[in-house]
């Protein structure tokens, strides 16, 4: 990549805004920006340097590479397919990168529509949450065309700390589903373990320094077991994030027909959470379903 690119940043959310800030800092792109609240993209404006957008058109119209980080397959149907979506204001042969964590439907359904215009579709979502698109380390896991991934690694890289090729489109995305399912059972397990030592009176400091070492460590107990003890939460992640990707994850297990009985467990917990006014706490306050059902 000898020399800069026209790259479309689309999603300006709790992690696009830092995502799209590193690949402005990173020099790679002349970048162009598009949010759907005007106010997020002028207030980004004033931090980074990019062309801030009024519209999806003029955003996409030149791009080599467009990306984009919104919420659910409904926001991405929208952005796309709408009367005013980027759909056909895309240049031929350019390449579209989805950081968004959506359904493998939709992936393969965006992968074939865009191949009839000759924009390669890579679904690409990512995992380590606001902290991590906020330091640059997020984890990427993509499908699609191999070989256009790794032309656009040097944007990808400059908010991430590794990118994995899952293998053929919508790859991405089931690897997502797996990463989400493995989080909701280590939060379950996590907040038994930790509601058990609250009512035997185990010191939980001293608790999570002995196990954290060991076998039972996970970046859960790490990063969430000393806030979940003093129950807080307001740590980037929320719920009804969670309950739309287990969604996803339930769903397609349905055309697997893998047994998720565990995540629709957990699932089931923080659509009860989410009723009981906790839609946007971060995930770990799965240990408030007990105290809060009795």
């Amino acid at each position: 990549m000898n020399k800069k690119r026209n790259v479309a940043f689309i999603g300006l959310g709790t992690m696009g805004y830092p995502m799209a800030g590193h690949l402005s800092m990173s020099g790679l792109a002349n970048l162009r920006v598009y949010n759907r609240t005007m106010e997020k993209s002028i207030k980004w404006g004033k931090e980074y340097d990019g062309e801030i957008c009024s519209s999806l058109e003029k955003a996409v119209f030149d791009a080599d590479v467009v990306i984009t980080c919104t919420g659910r397959d409904e926001d991405m149907m929208e952005i796309v397919f709408s009367d005013n979506g980027i759909y056909s204001h895309l240049k031929e042969g350019s390449v579209f990168i989805d950081h968004t964590t959506t359904s493998y439907k939709l992936a393969k359904h965006l992968n074939q529509s865009l191949q009839s215009k000759n924009v390669t579709f890579i679904d690409a979502p990512v995992s380590g949450g606001e902290a991590g698109a906020i330091n640059g380390i997020l984890s990427v896991m993509a499908g699609g065309d191999q070989t256009e991934l790794e032309s656009n690694s040097l944007l990808v890289e400059s908010y991430s700390k590794n990118i994995s090729y899952m293998g053929e489109s919508g790859y991405g995305q089931l690897a997502k589903m797996v990463n989400q399912i493995c989080i909701a059972g280590l939060l379950q397990g996590l907040s038994e373990g930790l509601l058990f030592a609250e009512a035997e009176n185990i010191d939980v400091d001293s608790l999570l320094a002995a196990i954290s070492g060991g076998a039972a460590q996970s970046w859960q107990m790490v990063n969430r077991g000393h806030t979940m003890h003093q129950r807080e939460f307001d740590f980037g992640f929320a719920i009804k994030w969670m309950v739309k990707d287990l969604g996803y994850c339930i769903d397609q297990a349905k055309d697997n027909e893998t047994n998720l009985t565990f995540t629709k467990e957990v699932y089931d917990r923080y659509v009860n959470l989410m009723d009981k006014g906790h839609a946007y706490s971060d995930t770990s306050a799965l240990m408030l379903f007990d105290e809060l059902n009795n």
